[in-house]
């Protein structure tokens, strides 16, 4: 047998048995994952793509080890070199957002702050917010822009060239804006729109749009984001920045396939033209986590002002203080949670009253409202606990607070109340600790004491 023909058959001979072990365990694992994954497909009719991410990517909570991610998100403009050339070091953020992403509540929300709020800078001076990204890049403007929402910290930062948001919108192939002047932008059904005509030669900045539902390029979509020069200024640049936003997440939840063909483009975009602290393995997570968000789960915002003033750096805008706490509250720090689903009559009829206990308590000062709440209760099946006072004689509304393991408790036993009750709050306890305690704790206040 020649030395060729020896190689070419010992393709064919049987691998050792140590070799052929380690393939069939190969082999069953594979095939185990892929069980795994049909099954997760079959039965939750997910997109395979996605299916296939979650059997491998963790979640955001196991990640980071929390319910929300507050973000701080920066958009830096190019300055031009004598010889025309663009760089971006020390350059002023050009969009600034603080983005809360929810993990809760699969939402996001994004506050933006415009860039010539005044803020307090580290060294005690007052000047426009944005110049903290120029003067010690994210890290600073973390510290001033945290200090200025009164927020203890951010726990990321990201900033994007706006070249890089211009290449995004060219890579899935352009966005559908509609096109609005200021007048349509802050009264939408009383304008009369107009075109959008700017040019800044020394900044490279043309804008010459029509009104209207439009495509836009990456170009015409960065430069209607950017457009200020109007009597509306930064706060229609904000409205602006979000319709684009929204644009470029409609089209990549509606055009799955181009932006899987593209990935590989937009990864290189966003590894170009990103400085952020997240790391590869936290993006992933979040943009899997994400990848079946809607637009209605994506809620936006800005801080407004009252005025402004005249300080070394031009002009300064003054934020309405309580209207940003209000905001900072609602988007950053405790957004509202979604109004779960009522129960359906079938779910409540699946409770037997004699599996809760109640327990009564007069808050009205009317004497023996308690007892006739819990005699009702006890005819109708209900177990009764404690009948007495309220910590308060002066209760104005009634209440029924539920801290039982078992679900839609509180609904259960005010089903079975008068008609003036079914319209009372059921507030959440929190599950008791003590085995033997009630499963819902009702509170007869003013309003519904007397006998029906």
């Amino acid at each position: 047998m020649s030395k060729h023909l020896a190689i070419r058959t010992s393709f064919f001979r049987q691998p050792p048995r140590n070799v052929r072990r380690a393939l069939i365990v190969a082999a069953l694992v594979c095939i185990g994952l892929a069980s795994i994954l049909a099954g997760y497909v079959v039965i939750g009719k997910h997109n395979p793509l996605i299916a296939l991410s979650r059997v491998f990517i963790p979640t955001p909570q196991q990640v980071f080890g929390k319910q929300n991610l507050l973000v701080l998100v920066e958009g830096l403009d190019y300055d031009y070199t004598a010889a025309d050339q663009p760089f971006s070091s020390q350059s002023r953020s050009d969009v600034i957002w603080a983005v809360n992403f929810d993990f809760s509540n699969h939402r996001v929300y994004e506050l933006s702050v415009p860039r010539d709020m005044l803020a307090t800078f580290p060294d005690g001076s007052r000047r426009k917010i944005n110049e903290a990204q120029a003067d010690g890049g994210p890290q600073e403007a973390e510290h001033v822009i945290a200090s200025f929402l009164g927020i203890p910290a951010f726990d990321r930062y990201a900033v994007l060239r706006i070249n890089g948001a211009r290449e995004i919108i060219d890579a899935i192939g352009g966005v559908d804006v509609d096109v609005r002047n200021s007048d349509c932008l802050t009264t939408p059904h009383h304008c009369v729109n107009g075109p959008i005509n700017y040019d800044d030669t020394w900044g490279h900045l043309h804008i010459h749009l029509k009104p209207g539902m439009q495509h836009l390029n990456g170009a015409q979509a960065v430069g209607y984001a950017r457009f200020r020069h109007d009597w509306c200024s930064d706060p229609c640049r904000i409205m602006r920045q979000q319709q684009v936003a929204r644009a470029v997440l409609e089209k990549i939840k509606g055009n799955k396939i181009s932006t899987i063909l593209h990935l590989g483009q937009l990864i290189g975009i966003v590894r170009d033209n990103l400085i952020t602290n997240l790391t590869q393995s936290e993006m992933l997570s979040i943009a899997d986590y994400y990848a079946d968000i809607t637009p209605k789960d994506f809620h936006s915002g800005q801080v407004p002002y009252t005025g402004d003033v005249e300080l070394a750096d031009g002009d300064d805008l003054i934020p309405d203080d309580a209207a940003k706490a209000r905001l900072v509250q609602t988007m950053l720090v405790a957004p509202p949670t979604p109004t779960p689903a009522p129960p359906s009559a079938m779910a409540l009829a699946a409770i037997p009253p004699s599996t809760l206990r109640v327990d009564v308590e007069n808050g009205s000062g009317v004497q023996g409202a308690a007892h006739r709440i819990a005699e009702h209760l006890r005819k109708a099946g209900f177990q009764i606990g404690n009948i007495g006072d309220a910590a308060s004689a002066d209760v104005s509304t009634s209440e029924i607070q539920e801290h039982s393991t078992v679900l839609f408790a509180g609904a259960r036993v005010r089903q079975a109340m008068a008609v003036p009750w079914q319209n009372v709050s059921i507030v959440s306890a929190g599950a008791s600790p003590a085995p033997q305690a009630s499963d819902v704790t009702i509170i007869v206040g003013r309003d519904l004491a007397r006998p029906e």
